[in-house]
């Protein structure tokens, strides 16, 4: 797969709006960060005793920091398709901002960490109910129990029609494969009759 942004003052053809949730410590800041090509938005915080016993930090509890709001971040594929991500925070706190967040997104990625799996239950919820296309990647921390996507899929109980994926937050080639992923799932419903050209194949 080649990586081509857009030459500098060309704007984006297309422009896709995508968000990046899961549970809190999933992944999602990093994901946004490794493969956007810009520098991205951030808005974290360092965590303080005020959120002691309100944020469930069981299995992360070396995290010290938090969005409070959500992460931006853009990549271009070399059709002039523009990804622009969206993280969302992963708090039960701050779930009323996913409403806000989700309008007009095409899909969702939905970051999994099997150390604390039942923290994705709430975003697989969330887009199930709206019938949102969305895909599942199970990001593989250095130390965590490895497991298969198949064993990931039953303990979630997702429709065998969403992809599960493994992956790797920290580095773009693994990102950027849940980001092709979750296009061509989307998209699958509006090209089943029309000539097809595979996205992996654009990027």
């Amino acid at each position: 797969m080649s990586y081509e942004p857009s030459e500098p003052g060309e704007g984006p053809r297309v422009a896709i709006k995508i968000l990046v949730a899961g549970g809190f410590g999933a992944g999602k800041t990093t994901l946004v960060g490794s493969v956007s090509e810009i520098r991205p938005l951030r808005t974290e915080a360092y965590m303080t005793e005020v959120s002691v016993g309100v944020d469930d930090v069981r299995g992360v509890e070396g995290k010290e920091t938090t969005t409070l709001a959500m992460d931006f971040g853009r990549i271009t594929l070399s059709d002039g398709v523009a990804l622009y991500l969206f993280g969302t925070p992963g708090q039960e706190r701050f779930w009323f901002m996913w409403q806000e967040l989700s309008r007009g997104a095409l899909g969702a990625v939905v970051l999994v960490d099997t150390r604390r799996i039942s923290a994705s239950f709430g975003a697989i919820d969330f887009f199930e109910q709206r019938a949102a296309p969305f895909v599942v990647a199970v990001n593989c921390f250095d130390g965590g129990h490895a497991y298969t996507a198949e064993e990931v899929r039953a303990a979630l109980d997702v429709d065998p029609q969403v992809p599960v994926l493994l992956c790797d937050a920290r580095f773009r080639a693994s990102a950027k494969q849940v980001l092709v992923a979750l296009v061509e799932h989307a998209m699958r419903p509006y090209e089943q009759d029309a000539p097809r050209t595979r996205t992996a194949d654009r990027i």
